[in-house]
């Protein structure tokens, strides 16, 4: 399983040129090398990404978010994800939306590629879940 974070879909479709290829490239070569083609986000990516294009009322922006969301895998924040959320940002000092999307990533069936550009996410060491961190070119 592959599991986005927000960032990545905001650099995607809002980054540079090179930044979005170089998130491209990345989630080619996870997919390659987990065997998967499952994509996953939490519910809480799918709030974050929409935010910007409603504020600025861009429609197409919104647009290709959403029809992204309709061909992916939802995870939901539950009961269960927000339990789990809580130990982990106990544990590790991540911030809230950190914990949740962290929580939601591994609400799915082990191992579990962590698709990110935060480099806060590095020291994260819980079995099955492996942090796969993209390093984006300067804008």
């Amino acid at each position: 399983m592959i599991f986005l974070d927000a960032c990545v879909l905001i650099y995607r479709y809002e980054g540079t040129r090179n930044q979005a290829d170089t998130v491209l490239d990345a989630l080619d070569a996870a997919q390659r090398d987990s065997g998967s083609r499952v994509l996953v986000v939490s519910q809480l990516t799918r709030l974050e990404c929409r935010v910007k294009p409603l504020r600025d009322n861009d429609l197409r922006l919104l647009a290709l978010y959403d029809h992204f969301f309709e061909g992916v895998q939802q995870v939901a924040l539950t009961r269960r994800v927000i339990d789990r959320a809580t130990l982990l940002r106990a544990r590790y000092r991540l911030k809230t939306p950190d914990a949740l999307q962290v929580a939601c990533a591994m609400d799915g069936s082990a191992p579990i590629q962590f698709v990110t550009t935060d480099q806060g996410f590095k020291r994260l060491a819980e079995p099955g879940l492996h942090v796969n961190l993209i390093v984006l070119p300067l804008p």
